[in-house]
């Protein structure tokens, strides 16, 4: 139960995590004729900010989930080094920066399935995570196949995975907030009927 508990209490950084990438997939896709090289300085910025959220909640939840502990700490570690690379080295071309993007999107794509493959006792409906990372790593195969596809056609693709991994992000926060508010009166020593 305290397991269950703890890995429900970062319910709020997974919302906050769903916002940031509403906000880039929705920039994203009203600035269609954004340069490619804005598109990934916007990247880089939403890829550090939700590297950030990820350690963050991964330190708060900390000794208690494990395995789970350190795989939001891995993910967390390659997006904000995915979004420094970003930003500290300027003259990466494009192209480089793209793989950069794509290796990012395999780690969390992984990392998430393998979050949701440890978690699948303790959470029901642990699925998002799974769809998430597959996302992740289409979305890595279309960059690392597909890079010369045009700027628009990579926009809207980033724009669009960005959408829908708020959405899974958001249930996925929905579901935590739901499972922590059950959890809680039994957690604290109350009756769960109470």
């Amino acid at each position: 139960m305290i397991r269950v508990q703890v890995i429900t209490t970062d319910w709020r950084w997974t919302a906050v995590r769903a916002l940031a990438a509403f906000v880039f997939g929705a920039l994203t896709l009203l600035m269609p004729g954004i340069t490619l090289g804005a598109l990934l300085i916007l990247f880089g910025a939403y890829a550090l900010i939700d590297g950030v959220l990820a350690l963050v909640a991964a330190f708060t939840v900390g000794r208690a989930l494990g395995w789970h502990a350190v795989w939001l700490g891995v993910m967390g570690l390659a997006g904000a080094g995915a979004g420094l690379v970003t930003f500290f080295w300027p003259a990466i071309t494009a192209l480089a920066l793209l793989y950069v993007i794509a290796a990012w999107a395999v780690v969390t794509g992984v990392f998430e399935i393998a979050a949701a493959i440890s978690l699948r006792k303790e959470v029901r409906h642990e699925w998002f995570l799974v769809l998430s990372g597959v996302l992740s790593i289409l979305l890595a195969g279309l960059l690392v196949f597909a890079p010369v596809a045009g700027a628009l056609a990579i926009t809207w693709a980033i724009g669009w995975y960005a959408l829908f991994v708020s959405g899974v992000l958001a249930a996925r926060a929905w579901r935590l907030r739901k499972l922590h508010s059950q959890t809680l009166p039994g957690f604290l020593g109350a009756p769960s009927g109470a």
